[in-house]
């Protein structure tokens, strides 16, 4: 990663350096102690277009084989609405976010309420809810 990323403001808008934020998870230097943690970084891979990141925090049981992610997809902000449990010793969360992005001329908001369980320390993402 270069260092202008590491050095910037993250994506995921903790407020935090990038390098000390979901930087740290995407290298495989830290993993999430929670569920949020794993959402915010999630969301930061999803800009980044870091699919082996997106596919290593999948559950095994749930992840698809590939992601055809879309580079002319900006996500532009990410909001967390509300985190139920998820916390760092709970084996099971949920976090409900709102996504931000454009793609083309198009606005839009991803409004979903993810499930994550933790299974050997380590948080994954299961599935997801769409919120109309």
């Amino acid at each position: 990663m270069a260092e202008d990323t590491e050095s910037r403001n993250c994506m995921c808008l903790s407020g935090e350096q990038y390098g000390m934020c979901c930087g740290r998870f995407h290298s495989g230097t830290a993993e999430a102690a929670t569920a949020e943690q794993l959402m915010r970084s999630r969301y930061s891979a999803f800009v980044l277009l870091d699919e082996r990141y997106l596919l290593h925090t999948w559950h095994p049981a749930e992840a698809p084989k590939k992601l055809d992610l879309d580079p002319g997809m900006q996500w532009r902000r990410l909001d967390i609405a509300a985190t139920e449990r998820g916390g760092p010793l709970d084996v099971e969360g949920t976090v409900e976010f709102k996504a931000y992005f454009r793609h083309g001329g198009d606005r839009g908001v991803l409004h979903e309420v993810s499930r994550f369980v933790r299974e050997n320390g380590r948080w994954f993402y299961l599935d997801g809810k769409i919120l109309a």
